[in-house]
């Protein structure tokens, strides 16, 4: 039987993580999710998670700042960062040229939207 794959989901929207969190566990997937950068960074270690979805704007910490320390522990972990703010997501990417952002997931967005992405990311 195949391993569950595992994605942690940071989010400081509990309305998101909840319902991406039993969308994506109806798929077979397991989820952890976070709704506190700072708390995410203290329980996480290298080799956990098959995929990270990451907020990009949150409070304490913004994404990109969240997954340059996650990187740091884990330098191959793959990320999807979501959003809802397309132009504050522009100006993190120029601000964070170096951060590997092939994955950008707009909210909202439908679980069978989602696991597109992921499948697409994992594959």
């Amino acid at each position: 039987m195949e391993k569950k794959k595992r994605i942690l989901i940071v989010d400081d929207e509990p309305g998101t993580t909840l319902p991406f969190k039993l969308g994506l566990e109806n798929y077979g997937f397991q989820v952890d999710t976070y709704n506190d950068p700072k708390l995410a960074l203290h329980h996480f270690h290298s080799g956990c998670y098959d995929l990270a979805l990451i907020d990009v704007r949150m409070e304490g910490m913004n994404g990109f700042e969240l997954v340059q320390e996650l990187k740091k522990i884990e330098k191959n972990l793959k990320v999807c960062f979501i959003t809802s703010f397309k132009a504050y997501y522009d100006s993190l990417l120029e601000e964070y040229p170096n951060m590997d952002h092939k994955c950008f997931i707009q909210k909202p967005i439908s679980i069978e939207e989602l696991l597109k992405h992921i499948q697409n990311v994992l594959s």
